[in-house]
Order: structure tokens, then sequence, then C-alpha cells
């Protein structure tokens, strides 16, 4: 614990992450968080109460309430009761629409944040405010404050926001006809209201010094260079997860999962995983079941309900299949589990799909070169720090 001086004790800098309440969102903003306080300086990461318990309670790779990270400082803020559906499989877009009432929810931290800053405002020299780019209502206030900055986090890749951001400024004719055809098309699958939410953020991107993207210049340089023509000030620190698997031979309660992986052929097993928002209809679930299992390669497939906008409410139902291969019925219905298995076949035993196991392969060598000491990475952060230290 920390004394009495050391408490009252005016920092250089305070930083306050405010992630979305979405996972992909609060994984990354903890992620952050470590690596900052890694440079000895305070963080404070605020959500609600469910959301906070469920970024500490999923992160991988480390312990975030371990002794070594006393730099973090979580903040459980209360918000009026919210529902919390089971997701829909059927609805007409597969945006996880399901989840708009934790959405809406999120944005009276508005009030808890607010008060938060003013109270570590007179603490630190300066008070650091990382936040969602989809939480730029709830941190405005921060405006009001002589030594208060705020920093944009955007989690989505570049390749799709420089797409919008392009649009915006009048799409420049100097950019590479090639990036021109890599760049997506507007078409999406946004429900109206996450849209008109999203508007209604992007209103407060006023307040930002700068903009921070969870990629590198490894993986979307182009991009990166799109973006730097409509942003004063822009970091690509990513990527955040780990790039390096610890160690778990000593382990002795490891994943059954991974104790088969140990014994398997290297470049051998494709992972099949749909992240925590993704529902599928019983008749995907059949289509895949019966592509992955006629395709004859080793699979390890993570199948479960899409995230609620509480996650500790209810029951969640996690299949692993891979291990012990089921029979599936209605196989010679579905005309989209060939598609399947042929994608599978190319991917684990053709020479296209050897081709692009080696080009990823490299990419990741070049992901960790980025992280490592000299890094593109690892100077982006370097430059960051020091810029909010200046």
């Amino acid at each position: 614990m920390a004394s009495c001086d050391e408490a009252t004790k005016v920092q250089e800098v305070i930083v306050v992450v405010v992630p979305f309440p979405a996972q992909g969102h609060l994984n990354q903003l903890l992620h952050l968080s470590r690596h900052i306080s890694s440079y000895k300086i305070p963080v404070h990461y605020v959500s609600t109460i469910t959301h906070t318990r469920q970024a500490k309670s999923r992160v991988h790779g480390w312990d975030p309430l371990s002794i070594s990270n006393m730099m973090i400082q979580f903040h459980e803020l209360e918000t009026p009761p919210y529902e919390s559906p089971l997701p829909n499989p059927h609805t007409a877009t597969k945006f996880p629409s399901h989840l708009q009432p934790s959405f809406d929810a999120a944005l009276f931290l508005r009030e808890p944040v607010a008060g938060l800053l003013s109270a570590l405002s007179p603490t630190a020299k300066r008070v650091v405010v990382i936040h969602d780019f989809l939480m730029g209502s709830v941190i405005q206030d921060l405006a009001s404050l002589p030594n208060g900055e705020a920093y944009s986090f955007q989690p989505v890749s570049t390749f799709l926001i420089s797409y919008y951001l392009w649009s915006i400024v009048g799409k420049p004719t100097e950019i590479d006809d090639e990036i021109l055809r890599q760049i997506p098309s507007s078409g999406t699958t946004a429900t109206k209201e996450v849209t008109e939410f999203t508007n209604r953020q992007m209103e407060h991107q006023k307040y930002s010094s700068g903009a921070i993207y969870n990629t590198c210049r490894a993986i979307e340089a182009p991009f990166l260079d799109v973006l730097a023509k409509v942003n004063a000030r822009q970091w690509a620190i990513g990527p955040l997860n780990a790039v390096q698997i610890c160690n778990t031979s000593n382990n002795q309660h490891q994943d059954k999962c991974l104790e088969w992986l140990d014994n398997q052929a290297p470049d051998s097993v494709i992972l099949v995983s749909f992240g925590t928002t993704t529902c599928l209809t019983d008749e995907q679930i059949n289509a895949l079941a019966i592509g992955l299992e006629s395709s004859g390669q080793k699979f390890i497939w993570v199948l479960r309900d899409a995230d609620k906008g509480d996650i500790f409410t209810g029951d969640v139902r996690v299949l692993k299949i891979g291990l012990v291969v089921q029979n599936w019925a209605c196989r010679d219905e579905l005309v989209e589990s060939l598609t399947i298995e042929k994608s599978v076949r190319k991917l684990m035993a053709s020479r296209d799909g050897e081709e692009m196991r080696k080009r990823a392969v490299e990419l990741g060598c070049a992901v960790r070169r980025s992280v490592a000491e000299g890094g593109d990475t690892r100077r982006e952060y370097d430059d960051f720090i020091a810029h909010i230290r200046r």
C-alpha cells in the first residue's frame, strides 16, 4: 500500500482509460493499460461494474490484480438497469443488436467519469484520457479541465477506417490505385440504432488530441498512411495481445485441447472460431460441422453462444468440437458444407494453402520484430509516452 506522501504526491501524468462495453473493446484497452503502466504511469481503467468484471475475468497471459500490475486501478461504475436479451441468429443483419441496451446504458457513465476526472485533475500535471472512439460523449467534460487531454482509441482495422475518412476528405487522387482496390465498399451490416449511436459519438471527436490504433506498419502501413493525411497525430501501437506464448510445460491444469495440440505435427491443425458476438443458426452450424469433418483435416472448433450484455446472467454454452468428431445429420442436404470442405482442403492440403500459411508465418515474424526493441511498434509506444510526458 502506498504511503501518505506517495498518495498525496502530484504525478507527472495520470492516464484514464474508458473502453466501450463489448469484449473486443474491453480486452484491447485492458492490454493497453498494462503496456502504459509498464512505463511507471498510473492507469485508471473505468467501465461499468459488469464490464470491468468481464474484462478482468477474461484477460489472458497476465493477472490484472497481481502485485506487479498495481499501477492499474479499476473503477466499477453503476449504470441504470438494462435488458440483457439472448442473441438471435435469425436477425436481418448479423450485427449483435441484442447488445444495444448495454451500449446505451454505458452512456450514463458521463457523470461519474466527469467526477473522477475532476478528482484526479489536482493530483497530476496532466490527465490523459484514452477512450474508445464509441465513448466520446462520456469523456466530453474533460474539456473543462485545464490539464486534460483526450486521445481516441480505434479497435478496428485501419483498413476499414481509412475508407470512411478517405471519403470524407474528398478521396484524394494521390492515393495509389492498388490501395483503392483494397479499400472495402461502403456496405455495412450494422443496424440503424448502432449507426446512429456511432454518429453521435463521432461528433465528440473534436475533443481528441490524436488517434491510437491497435495495428502496426507491418500489417497495415498503406492504410496508416491514408489516415495520416487527416490525423494531426496518430500512433500505431499494436498488436496489443501478446505475440509470444508462455511455456506451460509445468502447468498441471493445462487445457485438454492444448495437450492434444502439443502432440500434433506443426501446421496440421486448423482453429475455427467466430469470436464473442457472432451467433450461428442451426443450419450454419451443421454446414460447418459437415464441411470440417469431410475435409479430413484436424481441427479445433470453438462453438459458443454470443455474449449477452451482461455475461454473468444465465448460462453460457460452450462446445469445443475437434477432439471427438460427432456424426451430423442432413449431410446430403447442405450444399454450403461442400464449399467449407473445399476451403479447408485448400488451406491445409494444397500448394496455394501452403503459400498462404507461409505468408502468415512471415507476417507473424514481421509483427514480432515490430514489438521487439527497436521495432516500429516499440518506437510508437515510446513516442506516445514521451508525448504525454512532455
